[in-house]
């Protein structure tokens, strides 16, 4: 008999993805999917069940369905998608002690997948070059989205403890890219004109969203117990990545970062929290020796395809030619230090 498999945040479009993805897979037999709204991708042959995880309800969901896997890709990255930092938290930290304390009582689930993110790690001046998965973070999150993420593993280690029948899995995933998945990183880079901290270039790493689903169903579907850190092979500068979509920079002093990403945030263009604006200052390094080792994985897209996939799926790079940009980048820096610049 297959497994019967429970999916949360599936109004989104990772979550709905994943429990569409499950449905052809045939070790799984069932794929119920729950969230507050219904989602508005096709999600295959999975069962939607209109469930707020933050309600005890779900445990009668589990209950009812005979659920003996649990993915977890509920915790949600931005506040624009929550209708605000309270609510955000409330369905990130509350819906997860909800969603395992269903799990901790219910004697059928036996494992539990959980998508977490490598922003737990932090972002800092004196970070190492690569964390792997056993370093704690030299500056731990304060806020947002990685701060959440935080709790939320500190939940899931202490279900492990109560419950050492469940095998718990917790991908620690870098930043997602790709042609159709919509991450704060993805709005940053399709400005028409890029904000840079002036004096740092930042080294991103990313995972194709096709091959971070597939790290997941492996996860779902096989036995890999643990904690494994997931992205593509290399690492790609700020300024690389920049110069790929054509885009034209603008230097910001490190001082006033936090105050551009505040006045983007109200401004609707990005939804930057101040640990995204760290993070796109020092940048991180993960090291993804535990997932082609223990976990056995190896991702078909490395961290410059990945990007140029998402750059190619949007005609980001024909925006300007080179030449105009760099005329652009000239003529701001020269408004910004009050002298004019060779050829602005």
């Amino acid at each position: 008999m297959g497994q019967v498999v429970l999916v949360t945040g599936v109004s989104r479009y990772l979550g709905g993805r994943m429990a569409q993805i499950l449905t052809h897979d045939p070790a799984v037999d069932r794929v119920i999917g729950v969230d507050v709204v219904a989602p508005r991708q096709d999600i295959g042959g999975a069962e939607f069940v209109r469930a707020d995880i933050r309600n005890p309800i779900i445990a009668k969901v589990i209950e009812a369905a005979g659920v003996d896997t649990v993915v977890h890709m509920g915790v949600i990255a931005t506040p624009m998608q929550a209708g605000g930092r309270m609510s955000m938290k409330e369905i990130n930290v509350i819906g997860t002690m909800q969603l395992l304390a269903a799990c901790q009582k219910s004697p059928t689930v036996r494992k539990f997948v959980v998508k977490s993110t490598s922003s737990v790690y932090g972002a800092g001046p004196k970070d190492p070059a690569m964390f792997t998965e056993e370093m704690e973070p030299k500056h731990a999150p304060g806020s947002g989205w990685a701060k959440d993420s935080v709790e939320v593993e500190g939940y899931v280690r202490g279900f492990a403890r109560r419950r050492p029948d469940v095998m718990v899995t917790t991908l620690r995933f870098a930043n997602f890219f790709g042609p159709r998945v919509q991450t704060p990183m993805a709005t940053y880079f399709s400005l028409p004109v890029i904000p840079v901290v002036l004096g740092y270039d930042a080294r991103l790493q990313f995972i194709h969203e096709d091959d971070g689903l597939d790290a997941l169903r492996r996860a779902t579907v096989e036995d890999h117990p643990g904690t494994f850190n997931v992205a593509g092979d290399g690492v790609i500068l700020v300024s690389q990545a920049v110069r790929r979509a054509g885009r034209p920079m603008v230097p910001v002093a490190s001082r006033f970062a936090f105050a551009v990403g505040a006045m983007f945030r109200r401004m609707g263009l990005a939804d930057f929290s101040p640990e995204q604006v760290r993070f796109l200052t020092y940048g991180r390094g993960i090291d993804t020796t535990r997932m082609r080792t223990s976990f056995g994985f190896v991702p078909q897209h490395t961290t410059s395809e990945t990007f140029d996939a998402f750059v190619e799926a949007h005609n980001l790079n024909r925006l300007l030619p080179p030449e105009r940009i760099e005329s652009l980048e000239s003529h701001m820096l020269s408004l910004l230090t009050g002298k004019e610049t060779a050829g602005a």
